[in-house]
């Protein structure tokens, strides 16, 4: 194998899961947040926000979210209640609740109420037993779908979205085009930096006609 000259060349197999971890967090940016809402079985509300997170199809529509147990491998707050009650919502993170989410990401014990302690407000879900965040501008209702569990590590988690909840001056109910300016989204770096959505343009695909044209022209 030949290596190109100016890179690292890591071998996932001689790394580290922390190190492996270190790689890819820094790397694959910016990601979009999960501030994911459960609630637990004795009527518990927990808030959580998890970066390994996107949308993966639209028919059906469905979301992912990667979520690591705790280190003695038992689950974490958030995979547990969605295993006993099949439901739970992604919230979407914008830059004016950032701190409220950071809240919602200490290690708190399970009988706390996340949301609770970072002033936040839980609002009914519509479809699925358990509360959105009345502060999240998005807010997407899920029906659990599929758990994957990858290792003892971890667990993803597809998601059935059964319903949207977006505020009204960031879509158009007709056209369904959302705006990036109102949404004001944020997704994770590595470490502890964050990154938010305003540094935008457009950038349309071209067709392969107008590239094998434009190829032609300079002659390649």
């Amino acid at each position: 194998m030949t290596l190109q000259e100016g890179y690292h060349a890591f071998d996932f197999a001689d790394m580290s899961p922390r190190e492996a971890y270190k790689v890819m967090i820094g790397t694959i940016v910016p990601r979009p947040i999960a501030w994911v809402t459960t609630v637990s079985p004795d009527g518990v509300v927990n808030a959580a926000p998890y970066s390994f997170f996107n949308c993966l199809s639209a028919d059906p529509p469905i979301l992912a979210l990667g979520v690591e147990n705790k280190p003695d491998r038992s689950f974490k707050d958030t995979a547990y209640n969605i295993r006993m009650t099949e439901c739970f919502t992604v919230n979407i993170v914008d830059r004016a609740n950032v701190e409220a989410m950071s809240v919602t990401a200490a290690g708190f014990d399970p009988e706390v109420d996340e949301l609770e302690m970072a002033g936040l407000t839980a609002a009914p879900g519509q479809m699925v037993a358990c509360p959105r965040i009345a502060e999240a501008p998005v807010a997407f209702e899920c029906e659990r779908y599929l758990g994957i569990e990858i290792s003892s590590a971890r667990e993803i988690i597809l998601g059935r979205i059964v319903m949207a909840h977006i505020r009204e001056d960031i879509i158009d109910p007709k056209t369904h085009y959302s705006d990036h300016k109102k949404l004001d989204a944020l997704g994770r770096m590595g470490g502890n930096g964050y990154a938010g959505t305003m540094d935008y343009f457009d950038l349309p695909t071209p067709s392969a006609e107008d590239v094998l044209g434009t190829k032609t022209r300079r002659g390649i």
